[in-house]
């Protein structure tokens, strides 16, 4: 388990108190003075590091994985997150080729994209990590989440896999140039498959080549038990580097 603390600076303007002039020299504008504040979130997270890892071996560089979990799993249990996804699979699998962080969202929120970049770039710089393989992927909320995140900072992915979510279509020429491999079921009846269909065809009509889509036949929301066990996603992960064109 780890922690990791952000904090973020804000600018609060305050209005001059009673009894004061507040008028300026045009007639009639209250001044306003700016005052500098923090807010510190704290973003639990979960850490996994391969067999071989060695943080002394700084030539050795590896594939990071983010894994953003699903609205069940929000809150301040991290045992939580190891419900689905790839903190399930490294519990069994202990050659799993990438290090791998999977954060939790806190209750009653949803997944803050400027959080999560702070997370992954604090990640790169203390981990071996390569920063030509960062994959990203996340189920239901998590799919939602992964949409978003790769539209707000495109150049950092090298391949992404959103399951059961949704993508805002005015995002597509954004992901144009990154590899996408969408997973829904078509009887869905928490997250519509019109969620991931909506966006993968936004970025096919924008011209998108690095994009495909399977759809479980008759499966409702759970396409990510499937997804996830699936060997064949994380070799389409490694498959894909992101200097490569």
């Amino acid at each position: 388990m780890k922690h990791f603390s952000l904090v973020a600076l804000f600018c609060l303007l305050t209005a001059p108190s009673l009894g004061q002039d507040s008028e300026d020299a045009s007639g009639g504008v209250a001044v306003q003075t700016a005052e500098s504040f923090e807010i510190k979130t704290e973003l639990k997270y979960l850490l996994y590091l391969p067999a071989d890892y060695k943080a002394e071996q700084a030539d050795k560089k590896w594939p990071l994985l983010v894994f953003l979990h699903g609205a069940g799993e929000r809150g301040a249990n991290l045992d939580k997150v190891k419900r689905h996804g790839p903190p399930k699979v490294v519990a069994d699998k202990k050659d799993f080729p990438f290090v791998t962080i999977s954060p939790q969202c806190p209750s009653g929120s949803f997944w803050n994209t400027g959080h999560l970049l702070q997370l992954i770039k604090s990640t790169i710089k203390e981990k071996n990590i390569d920063p030509d393989r960062v994959y990203l992927t996340g189920l239901s909320m998590g799919g939602f989440g992964s949409w978003a995140l790769a539209a707000e900072a495109p150049e950092l992915f090298a391949a992404v896999a959103p399951v059961c979510g949704g993508g805002d279509p005015r995002t597509a020429r954004k992901l144009l140039e990154i590899p996408i491999w969408a997973f829904h079921g078509d009887a869905d009846r928490v997250v519509p498959i019109t969620g991931s269909q909506r966006i993968v065809d936004a970025i096919k009509d924008a011209g998108g080549e690095k994009i495909k889509f399977t759809i479980y036949e008759g499966v409702g929301h759970d396409s990510w038990t499937e997804t996830y066990a699936n060997e064949e996603l994380y070799k389409w992960f490694l498959s894909h580097k992101r200097s490569a064109k």
